[in-house]
């Protein structure tokens, strides 16, 4: 596993947001390269019309245990049963990543590579040994509580800026590579539609600034 928030990690994430811009970009143009100096899009925090809306936080989630994203497709269900709500246009969910939930906006070649199954602890149940694949991503059904499924009915996810600093120091200390080299593999391996946001704290408040209810997961 990755060792806990210290000083070292606190100074791999100031470096990963050293020069870190903010500020409105074309919404329709593709996630943004969140390397310093370029701008992250925030824009699409105001594209919420629905209303019930709610974020859940997986800022501290261990994956090694068991999913989080049931407790998102039983806030869904909850809504459709009781008043035939149905998302993107009734009800908005914000699935909120930071350190050690990553992996999940990983793609299957960043778990590949740096082997974030070994070092998250995160177990691939098809085969019993440490997940080579994002285990998160696929499942059976159009409801079901997955990334591509959840993804399906408008729920976002983001990915915090300062963690993919923290994440790329630590594995650069392990894998003896360059935290720099390291930080753009895993800007450019964020799943397709993952959001970029400064920091996992400061969304949550912004969030609940625009509405959202909140819940830690």
């Amino acid at each position: 596993m990755l060792p806990e928030h210290d000083r070292r990690t606190f100074m791999a994430a100031l470096g990963g947001a050293a020069a870190l811009s903010l500020g409105p970009v074309d919404a329709s143009q593709a996630p943004p390269q969140a390397a310093p100096g370029n701008t992250i899009d925030i824009t699409w925090f105001e594209g919420f019309s629905g209303t019930h809306k709610q974020v859940f936080d997986l800022g501290s989630f261990d994956l090694s245990l068991d999913t989080p994203l049931r407790q998102a497709v039983t806030y869904l269900a909850a809504h459709q049963m009781i008043n035939k709500l149905e998302p993107p246009k009734d009800v908005n969910v914000i699935i909120g990543i930071s350190h050690k939930s990553f992996p999940m906006n990983a793609s299957d070649a960043l778990w590949e590579k740096y082997k974030l199954g070994e070092v998250w602890n995160i177990k691939d149940r098809a085969t019993g040994k440490p997940a080579v694949r994002n285990i998160f991503v696929d499942g059976p059904a159009p409801g079901a509580a997955t990334v591509k499924a959840l993804q399906g009915r408008g729920i976002v996810f983001w990915q915090c800026n300062f963690a993919l600093g923290a994440i790329a120091g630590e594995l650069a200390e392990d894998t003896g590579g360059k935290a720099a080299d390291i930080r753009a593999d895993l800007v450019a391996g964020l799943l397709p539609g993952v959001r970029m946001v400064p920091a996992h704290t400061w969304a949550i408040g912004y969030a609940q600034e625009r509405g959202f209810t909140y819940e830690k997961l």
